[in-house]
């Protein structure tokens, strides 16, 4: 089962120069939290994985890019170059993560069951967006206001929604 994990302006901007326009601790928080849980298995584009700051301690990154001769020489990074080779992740009743970017968000669609979404309401200038999605296919089923305190200077919310 592909869930995403995704922080968005209301502009739905999620990044700016291959990073996020915003510093949020409470939704970096979040992320470790979700990604640590379950199957500890993130998918992601070679840009996102590229803006991490390195290969996130105890979990297993895969990589989807068109990058033929794209290797990452580490035992908790797999490297794909095909959606299909994603098919066991899509129909496997397990949860895993998807963390962008824009490309891999659209692409994969289709396919999601779940979202983490933070939600930062505040409007960012960006260069990759997540994807239009039909709000009517979606139920919100956990929604949480964050805490703004002077590291987390954003009013955010934290949503969860399933695919009906």
């Amino acid at each position: 089962m592909l869930s995403f994990v995704v922080a968005m302006s209301l502009n739905n901007v999620i990044g700016r120069n291959n990073n996020l326009p915003w510093h949020l601790p409470n939704d970096l928080k979040r992320f470790k939290e979700i990604t640590c849980s379950k199957s500890r298995t993130m998918i992601m584009g070679r840009r996102t994985f590229e803006a991490l700051p390195g290969i996130l301690p105890g979990r297993k990154h895969i990589i989807l890019t068109r990058n033929k001769c794209y290797e990452i020489d580490d035992d908790n990074v797999y490297v794909i170059h095909d959606i299909d080779e994603l098919n066991p992740y899509i129909i496997d009743e397990e949860e895993f993560f998807v963390i962008g970017g824009g490309d891999i968000f659209t692409t994969l669609m289709p396919y999601a069951k779940k979202m983490y979404i933070t939600l930062i309401h505040d409007f960012f200038e960006g260069d990759t967006y997540f994807p239009k999605y039909n709000r009517n296919e979606w139920d919100i089923i956990e929604k949480q206001e964050g805490i703004m305190d002077e590291r987390n200077v954003y009013k955010h919310t934290f949503l969860t929604l399933i695919r009906l």
